[in-house]
């Protein structure tokens, strides 16, 4: 099996000390001192959307965050504004495509939208950093897209995981064959019925997670057994509303270090929930892996009218010693919102914690005592069990 480099079978120690020295040398250009080790990390200060959107409008476009070497600026919804580059791999995104055996013989139609987003740049960056060829194909007009697959014979897609079934079902019903053995999808649920339906045609589907933000985190390899970090970032998983790491397999919110020189950025919090998986992938790639995207961090909700957010039941655990985790619970008993604070603790008398629930949280629920290593192992601390419908 061929390597997009020999950074992804090194040590863990090279790899470490390799990332500290790249930390190091960026953390000035943000105001910050240099680490003894990455453990380091978890001490500084966690980045979010919002708080970037908020430097961003009072400094733009990038919030005097420390930026070198932008060849485009994007736009993504918020709006937020990133940089691109035009250097090699720019966006990481070789790696995953050397990954898919993407290479210097292939065509890859590049179905990511190129206009204000940088879905399309980033893919089409990675093409180039294993010398594909691309077609920049964006999104829609899909008869167009078959008769341009069939015209300079693609044989790889970029694109988010259902537009390719949309292209191939066209192509049956316009009497055409399609050359595609390869897809690289993102920006999209990948589900097993999926991948399964394209390998039925003879398409082998990987999937990476990347964002606008950081470019390519994260990517399967044909292992197919969870996602492989990529060697030019740093991934820490923390409790939701915090920057405190997990203990190792919990899920938490992906916090992301870049060690891009033109736009680094530290601890930005993706807003995804993941897990690390134990041990190396079969493949011979030797980065932690996490196991893919399990959903949304951000639990924000709203009960008797007020919002409960992760931080403040963050905030809760922090100010007892002897609580290990609380998960908030929203239901309704007939017409009236509930509000349940279930509290992991050896303790056994549950009216010394309504008073800072109360305090904290900024409203009275009914409190919960249950063991140690109970609640489930999910991401989330809070969770809504009331009905829509």
């Amino acid at each position: 099996m061929s390597f997009f480099d020999d950074l992804e079978t090194r040590s863990a120690d090279a790899r470490e000390t390799a990332q500290l020295s790249a930390l190091n040398a960026l953390l000035p250009g943000h105001g910050l001192g240099a680490l003894d080790d990455l453990a380091g990390l978890a001490a500084l200060p966690v980045l979010r959307k919002a708080d970037l959107s908020a430097r961003q409008k009072a400094q733009p476009p990038f919030g005097g965050l420390p930026v070198k070497n932008a060849a485009h600026v994007f736009q993504s919804p918020g709006p937020i504004y990133e940089p691109g580059g035009v250097s090699h791999d720019w966006w990481r995104m070789g790696r995953f495509l050397h990954a898919c055996g993407v290479g210097a013989d292939d065509v890859v139609q590049n179905c990511f939208g190129y206009h204000l987003t940088p879905a399309g740049m980033i893919f089409e960056n990675g093409a180039r950093a294993v010398g594909a060829t691309v077609l920049p194909a964006g999104t829609g007009q899909t008869e167009l897209q078959v008769r341009a697959a069939v015209d300079v014979g693609t044989t790889a897609y970029a694109g988010t995981p259902d537009y390719l079934k949309v292209i191939l079902d066209k192509a049956g019903a316009m009497g055409e064959a399609l050359r595609i053995t390869k897809a690289a999808v993102g920006g999209g649920a990948l589900f097993p019925s999926l991948r399964q339906e394209y390998a039925d045609r003879g398409i082998a589907c990987l999937q990476c997670y990347a964002t606008a933000d950081l470019g390519n985190i994260a990517y399967e390899s044909p292992a197919m057994e969870g996602m492989i970090v990529d060697e030019g970032v740093i991934v820490e998983i923390v409790t939701p509303g915090t920057g405190t790491p997990v203990a190792p397999g919990d899920v938490g919110e992906v916090v992301v270090t870049s060690l891009n020189p033109d736009y680094p950025l530290i601890r930005f919090a993706t807003g995804d929930l993941s897990a690390v998986l134990p041990g190396q992938s079969p493949c011979g790639r030797t980065n932690m892996r996490i196991k893919g995207w399990m959903g949304r961090a951000d639990q924000t909700t709203k009960i008797k009218g007020m919002f409960v957010r992760p931080e403040q039941v963050a905030d809760f655990v922090a100010r007892h010693a002897d609580v290990a985790r609380a998960r908030v619970i929203a239901s309704r008993e007939g017409e009236m919102d509930v509000m349940t604070v279930q509290i992991e603790t050896d303790a056994t008398e549950p009216a010394p914690y309504a008073a800072s629930i109360a305090d904290v949280l900024k409203l009275k629920g009914k409190v919960e005592l249950v063991a140690r290593g109970s609640l489930p192992n999910d991401g989330k601390v809070i969770e809504d069990l009331r009905s829509y419908d």
